[in-house]
Protein backbone atom coordinates (compact mmCIF):
# COMPACT_ATOMS: atom_id res chain seq x y z
CA UNK A 1 0.00 0.00 0.00
CA UNK A 2 2.18 2.21 0.87
CA UNK A 3 4.62 1.65 -2.57
CA UNK A 4 0.99 2.08 -3.95
CA UNK A 5 0.67 5.72 -2.81
CA UNK A 6 4.56 6.88 -2.98
CA UNK A 7 4.18 7.98 -6.65
CA UNK A 8 0.83 9.72 -5.81
CA UNK A 9 2.64 11.59 -2.79
CA UNK A 10 5.27 12.97 -5.19
CA UNK A 11 3.12 13.79 -8.35
CA UNK A 12 0.96 15.92 -5.53
CA UNK A 13 3.87 17.25 -4.36
CA UNK A 14 5.64 18.08 -8.02
CA UNK A 15 2.12 19.77 -9.04
CA UNK A 16 2.16 22.01 -5.91
CA UNK A 17 5.85 23.04 -6.06
CA UNK A 18 6.51 26.36 -7.24
CA UNK A 19 8.67 26.66 -10.46
CA UNK A 20 12.21 29.03 -10.20
CA UNK A 21 10.70 31.73 -12.17
CA UNK A 22 7.78 32.93 -10.23
CA UNK A 23 10.84 32.38 -7.39
CA UNK A 24 12.81 34.71 -9.25
CA UNK A 25 9.85 36.90 -10.12
CA UNK A 26 8.57 37.36 -6.60
CA UNK A 27 12.21 37.72 -5.33
CA UNK A 28 12.38 41.11 -7.74
CA UNK A 29 8.45 42.30 -6.59
CA UNK A 30 9.54 41.73 -2.65
CA UNK A 31 13.11 43.67 -3.18
CA UNK A 32 10.40 46.13 -5.61
CA UNK A 33 8.39 46.33 -2.28
CA UNK A 34 10.76 46.70 0.29
CA UNK A 35 11.81 49.90 -2.12
CA UNK A 36 8.60 51.50 -2.08
CA UNK A 37 8.56 51.00 2.11
CA UNK A 38 11.75 52.03 3.02
CA UNK A 39 13.26 54.05 -0.45
CA UNK A 40 12.09 57.18 1.69
CA UNK A 41 13.42 55.98 5.05
CA UNK A 42 16.73 55.41 3.36
CA UNK A 43 17.29 58.19 0.83
CA UNK A 44 15.19 60.87 2.66
CA UNK A 45 17.20 63.44 0.62
CA UNK A 46 17.43 61.63 -2.72
CA UNK A 47 16.37 64.54 -4.68
CA UNK A 48 18.99 67.09 -2.97
CA UNK A 49 21.84 68.56 -5.42
CA UNK A 50 25.29 68.64 -5.44
CA UNK A 51 26.48 70.61 -8.80
CA UNK A 52 30.31 69.64 -7.55
CA UNK A 53 29.80 66.29 -8.18
CA UNK A 54 27.62 66.28 -10.96
CA UNK A 55 28.00 63.33 -13.69
CA UNK A 56 29.90 61.25 -11.82
CA UNK A 57 30.32 57.52 -13.43
CA UNK A 58 29.23 53.83 -12.02
CA UNK A 59 31.76 52.79 -9.51
CA UNK A 60 32.84 56.30 -8.23
CA UNK A 61 33.29 56.32 -4.30
CA UNK A 62 30.39 56.74 -2.14
CA UNK A 63 28.11 56.86 -5.61
CA UNK A 64 27.77 53.07 -7.00
CA UNK A 65 25.77 54.08 -10.08
CA UNK A 66 27.07 57.18 -10.48
CA UNK A 67 25.45 60.86 -9.82
CA UNK A 68 23.19 62.73 -12.77
CA UNK A 69 24.07 66.12 -13.93
CA UNK A 70 22.71 68.08 -10.85
CA UNK A 71 25.20 66.06 -8.90
CA UNK A 72 21.78 63.56 -7.34
CA UNK A 73 23.19 59.93 -6.66
CA UNK A 74 21.16 57.49 -8.97
CA UNK A 75 21.22 54.67 -6.40
CA UNK A 76 18.93 57.29 -3.89
CA UNK A 77 16.73 57.96 -7.00
CA UNK A 78 15.83 54.96 -8.33
CA UNK A 79 15.17 53.16 -4.88
CA UNK A 80 13.22 56.29 -3.47
CA UNK A 81 11.69 56.85 -6.97
CA UNK A 82 9.87 52.75 -6.36
CA UNK A 83 7.21 54.00 -4.81
CA UNK A 84 6.45 56.93 -6.94
CA UNK A 85 7.05 54.40 -10.25
CA UNK A 86 4.99 51.62 -8.37
CA UNK A 87 2.38 52.77 -5.90
CA UNK A 88 0.46 54.54 -8.85
CA UNK A 89 -0.37 51.70 -11.43
CA UNK A 90 -1.35 49.45 -8.37
CA UNK A 91 -3.71 52.08 -7.09
CA UNK A 92 -4.71 51.95 -11.02
CA UNK A 93 -5.17 48.27 -10.90
CA UNK A 94 -7.16 48.11 -8.02
CA UNK A 95 -9.39 51.15 -8.38
CA UNK A 96 -10.37 49.29 -12.29
CA UNK A 97 -10.34 45.61 -10.53
CA UNK A 98 -13.43 47.63 -8.39
CA UNK A 99 -15.02 49.20 -11.19
CA UNK A 100 -14.68 46.25 -13.18
CA UNK A 101 -16.46 43.93 -10.44
CA UNK A 102 -19.35 46.40 -9.69
CA UNK A 103 -20.07 46.97 -13.14
CA UNK A 104 -19.24 43.76 -14.90
CA UNK A 105 -21.35 42.18 -12.33
CA UNK A 106 -24.60 44.09 -12.68
CA UNK A 107 -24.75 43.87 -16.61
CA UNK A 108 -23.63 40.21 -16.43
CA UNK A 109 -26.27 38.97 -14.33
CA UNK A 110 -29.17 41.97 -14.68
CA UNK A 111 -29.10 42.01 -18.59
CA UNK A 112 -31.25 44.52 -20.37
CA UNK A 113 -31.08 48.35 -20.56
CA UNK A 114 -28.34 48.02 -17.55
CA UNK A 115 -26.47 45.84 -19.70
CA UNK A 116 -26.77 47.94 -22.56
CA UNK A 117 -25.75 51.11 -21.12
CA UNK A 118 -23.00 49.72 -19.38
CA UNK A 119 -21.90 48.13 -22.45
CA UNK A 120 -21.99 51.30 -24.56
CA UNK A 121 -20.29 53.42 -22.19
CA UNK A 122 -17.26 50.22 -22.38
CA UNK A 123 -17.58 50.65 -25.60
CA UNK A 124 -16.31 54.61 -25.71
CA UNK A 125 -13.99 54.08 -23.54
CA UNK A 126 -12.37 51.46 -25.61
CA UNK A 127 -12.29 54.01 -28.05
CA UNK A 128 -10.18 56.57 -26.36
CA UNK A 129 -6.62 56.20 -26.88
CA UNK A 130 -5.48 55.87 -22.83
CA UNK A 131 -1.72 58.12 -23.44
CA UNK A 132 -3.16 60.49 -25.48
CA UNK A 133 -6.43 61.11 -23.66
CA UNK A 134 -4.19 61.37 -20.43
CA UNK A 135 -2.36 63.89 -21.76
CA UNK A 136 -5.06 65.85 -23.37
CA UNK A 137 -6.83 65.73 -19.33
CA UNK A 138 -3.42 66.99 -17.98
CA UNK A 139 -3.08 69.40 -20.37
CA UNK A 140 -6.76 70.94 -19.61
CA UNK A 141 -6.64 70.50 -15.95
CA UNK A 142 -3.24 70.65 -14.77
CA UNK A 143 -2.25 67.24 -14.85
CA UNK A 144 -0.92 65.50 -11.25
CA UNK A 145 -0.19 62.14 -9.90
CA UNK A 146 -3.33 61.36 -8.31
CA UNK A 147 -5.42 63.18 -11.25
CA UNK A 148 -3.13 60.37 -13.56
CA UNK A 149 -4.32 57.78 -11.48
CA UNK A 150 -7.66 58.58 -11.24
CA UNK A 151 -7.73 59.07 -15.08
CA UNK A 152 -5.72 55.81 -15.78
CA UNK A 153 -8.23 53.79 -13.29
CA UNK A 154 -11.40 55.30 -15.61
CA UNK A 155 -9.44 53.98 -18.73
CA UNK A 156 -8.09 50.72 -17.30
CA UNK A 157 -11.40 50.19 -16.31
CA UNK A 158 -13.27 48.65 -20.00
CA UNK A 159 -11.23 45.71 -20.20
CA UNK A 160 -12.12 44.80 -15.72
CA UNK A 161 -15.48 45.39 -16.87
CA UNK A 162 -15.68 43.04 -20.00
CA UNK A 163 -14.32 40.16 -18.50
CA UNK A 164 -16.23 40.14 -15.13
CA UNK A 165 -19.12 40.31 -17.45
CA UNK A 166 -18.49 37.07 -19.53
CA UNK A 167 -17.35 35.43 -16.72
CA UNK A 168 -20.58 36.25 -14.93
CA UNK A 169 -22.66 35.01 -17.79
CA UNK A 170 -21.26 32.12 -18.27
CA UNK A 171 -21.64 31.30 -14.57
CA UNK A 172 -25.37 32.54 -14.44
CA UNK A 173 -26.51 29.88 -16.56
CA UNK A 174 -25.51 27.08 -14.21
CA UNK A 175 -27.98 24.80 -12.36
CA UNK A 176 -26.39 26.04 -8.48
CA UNK A 177 -27.24 29.68 -9.29
CA UNK A 178 -30.72 28.28 -10.39
CA UNK A 179 -30.79 26.89 -7.38
CA UNK A 180 -29.75 29.65 -5.44
CA UNK A 181 -32.80 31.56 -7.24
CA UNK A 182 -35.20 28.70 -6.47
CA UNK A 183 -34.35 29.89 -2.47
CA UNK A 184 -35.21 33.05 -3.03
CA UNK A 185 -32.02 35.05 -2.59
CA UNK A 186 -31.46 38.23 -2.87
CA UNK A 187 -29.67 39.32 -6.32
CA UNK A 188 -26.87 40.90 -4.65
CA UNK A 189 -26.17 38.09 -2.61
CA UNK A 190 -26.17 35.82 -5.18
CA UNK A 191 -23.99 38.15 -7.89
CA UNK A 192 -21.63 38.91 -5.19
CA UNK A 193 -21.33 35.60 -2.82
CA UNK A 194 -21.77 33.26 -5.22
CA UNK A 195 -20.90 34.30 -8.53
CA UNK A 196 -17.98 36.58 -8.12
CA UNK A 197 -15.87 33.63 -6.48
CA UNK A 198 -16.42 31.53 -9.56
CA UNK A 199 -14.82 34.52 -11.43
CA UNK A 200 -11.62 35.33 -8.94
CA UNK A 201 -9.46 33.95 -11.22
CA UNK A 202 -10.19 36.06 -14.26
CA UNK A 203 -10.57 39.10 -12.04
CA UNK A 204 -6.85 39.06 -10.13
CA UNK A 205 -5.21 37.43 -13.55
CA UNK A 206 -6.23 40.51 -15.47
CA UNK A 207 -5.62 42.96 -12.44
CA UNK A 208 -2.02 42.01 -12.44
CA UNK A 209 -2.14 42.29 -15.80
CA UNK A 210 -3.50 45.83 -15.59
CA UNK A 211 -0.56 47.05 -13.10
CA UNK A 212 2.31 45.93 -15.65
CA UNK A 213 0.09 48.02 -18.10
CA UNK A 214 -0.06 50.89 -15.75
CA UNK A 215 3.01 50.75 -14.95
CA UNK A 216 4.44 51.00 -18.67
CA UNK A 217 1.38 54.13 -18.64
CA UNK A 218 2.68 55.89 -15.86
CA UNK A 219 6.25 55.96 -16.80
CA UNK A 220 5.30 56.75 -20.17
CA UNK A 221 3.73 59.85 -19.13
CA UNK A 222 6.39 60.71 -16.66
CA UNK A 223 8.88 60.48 -19.69
CA UNK A 224 6.80 63.20 -21.51
CA UNK A 225 6.69 65.26 -18.28
CA UNK A 226 3.38 64.72 -17.34
CA UNK A 227 2.88 61.81 -15.04
CA UNK A 228 5.28 63.81 -11.84
CA UNK A 229 6.21 66.93 -11.65
CA UNK A 230 10.14 68.12 -12.38
CA UNK A 231 12.28 67.37 -9.75
CA UNK A 232 10.56 64.17 -8.51
CA UNK A 233 12.16 61.08 -7.38
CA UNK A 234 10.62 58.39 -10.31
CA UNK A 235 11.78 56.13 -12.38
CA UNK A 236 9.48 57.32 -15.41
CA UNK A 237 11.12 60.46 -14.50
CA UNK A 238 14.80 59.38 -14.61
CA UNK A 239 14.35 58.56 -17.88
CA UNK A 240 13.51 61.85 -19.55
CA UNK A 241 15.91 63.56 -17.09
CA UNK A 242 19.02 61.69 -17.75
CA UNK A 243 18.60 61.28 -21.53
CA UNK A 244 20.99 63.65 -21.92
CA UNK A 245 23.86 62.44 -19.90
CA UNK A 246 23.34 58.70 -21.61
CA UNK A 247 27.32 58.64 -23.09
CA UNK A 248 28.22 60.37 -19.25
CA UNK A 249 26.69 57.94 -16.84
CA UNK A 250 24.93 55.08 -18.67
CA UNK A 251 23.70 53.92 -15.68
CA UNK A 252 21.42 56.97 -14.98
CA UNK A 253 19.42 55.59 -18.04
CA UNK A 254 19.78 51.65 -18.16
CA UNK A 255 18.85 51.37 -14.11
CA UNK A 256 15.42 52.59 -14.22
CA UNK A 257 14.80 51.55 -17.40
CA UNK A 258 15.58 47.92 -16.63
CA UNK A 259 13.69 48.10 -13.58
CA UNK A 260 10.40 48.87 -15.34
CA UNK A 261 11.01 46.10 -17.82
CA UNK A 262 11.50 44.12 -14.68
CA UNK A 263 9.10 44.55 -12.68
CA UNK A 264 6.29 44.27 -15.42
CA UNK A 265 7.50 41.11 -16.59
CA UNK A 266 7.11 39.68 -13.17
CA UNK A 267 4.10 41.11 -12.17
CA UNK A 268 2.84 39.19 -15.67
CA UNK A 269 4.24 36.25 -15.20
CA UNK A 270 3.09 35.69 -11.55
CA UNK A 271 -0.38 37.20 -12.62
CA UNK A 272 -0.44 34.43 -15.10
CA UNK A 273 0.64 31.69 -12.68
CA UNK A 274 -1.68 32.97 -10.10
CA UNK A 275 -4.65 32.66 -12.81
CA UNK A 276 -3.56 29.07 -13.44
CA UNK A 277 -3.72 28.08 -9.90
CA UNK A 278 -6.70 29.41 -9.18
CA UNK A 279 -8.58 27.82 -12.41
CA UNK A 280 -7.37 24.49 -11.35
CA UNK A 281 -8.44 25.00 -7.57
CA UNK A 282 -12.06 26.63 -9.10
CA UNK A 283 -11.15 30.08 -7.66
CA UNK A 284 -11.56 31.36 -4.51
CA UNK A 285 -15.19 29.64 -3.99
Amino acid sequence: MTAALGPVGVGFRSRRRIPVTIVVCLAVLAVALLAVLLGPLLFPDATEQDILSSLMPAGSPGHPLGTDELGRDILALTVAGAASALVGPVCVAVGSMLLGILLGTLAGYERGPLDFAISRWTDLLLALPVLLAAIVVSGVFGGGYWTTVALLILLFSPSDIRIVRAGVLEQAARPYIEAAQMLSLSRWRVMFRHILPNVSSLVITNAMLNVAFALVAFSSLSFLGVGVPPGTADWGRQLTDNRAIMFDNPAAVIVPAVLIIAVACCVNLVGDWLGQRLTRSGGLA
